[in-house]
């Protein structure tokens, strides 16, 4: 059930889901579980880690040719750095999608920024082992491709929100509105639920350690819905 959760969250249909499901297991499952058929993440992680660096940089290479050294190694370690893939996963509901043994589902580990960040990479690895690089570019363009385009328009920092923003008058959309839908947490741990929407009707939501970080994220991931739309 969760590979086809995950499949339909990512847009894709694996052709052998048992590697799906491999990106998508915790160590500690196998650990806890001693499921001896099964294997963990890590391996995967490691390969996608490789090949989102090397998308990454094609892309920058091609698309900011007038850039040099400095500005696309920091556009490209802003890109694939823990926060932003893990914003990026926890947008697309990843960690609903997880295998954890129970010790680390009970610790929270369903939301830690290091799962999401190492299962977002375990997906990219499962992704090129079963259909390529091409596939496998292809969906980080198309999961990254707001916060790349805003690290290339306004720096490093994305800018999802005037993104959204454009994207939405481009296509005579009104202007997205912002709600808090959630604050849990002690006042000095806080954790926001941001719901953006347009038309009165939800697009996405993003959560955060403070108000803007989970509405940017709500804006990239709403963004990155939209435009996938249209492929």
């Amino acid at each position: 059930m969760a590979t086809r959760t995950c499949e339909s969250r990512l847009g894709v249909v694996m052709k052998n889901p048992a590697l799906l499901e491999q990106a998508l297991t915790h160590g500690s499952h196998i650990n806890e579980t001693g499921a001896a058929a099964l294997e963990g993440n890590e391996r995967m992680e490691f390969l996608g880690d490789a090949v989102l660096g090397m998308v990454i940089a094609e892309h920058l290479y091609a698309s900011m040719p007038e850039e040099g050294e400095g500005k696309l190694t920091a556009t490209r370690s802003a890109l694939v750095r823990r926060e932003t893939l893990s914003d990026t996963a926890r947008g697309l509901g990843l960690g609903a999608c997880l295998r954890l043994g129970k010790g680390e589902e009970a610790s929270g580990g369903r939301d830690k920024p290091k799962n999401l960040a190492d299962v977002f990479e375990a997906i990219i690895g499962a992704v090129y082992v079963d259909q390529g690089y091409d596939a496998a570019r292809t969906l980080i363009l198309r999961l990254l491709g707001p916060r790349i385009e805003s690290a290339r328009a306004h720096g490093t920092a994305p800018n999802c929100k005037a993104l959204l923003q454009e994207y939405l008058q481009a296509h005579d959309q009104p202007l997205p509105r912002y709600r808090t839908v959630e604050a849990a947490g002690p006042d000095h741990d806080r954790e926001f639920t941001v719901e953006v929407s347009v038309h009165g009707s939800p697009l996405a939501t993003g959560v955060g350690r403070s108000k803007k970080t989970a509405e940017a994220t709500a804006a990239c991931t709403a963004l990155a819905q939209l435009r996938a739309k249209e492929v």
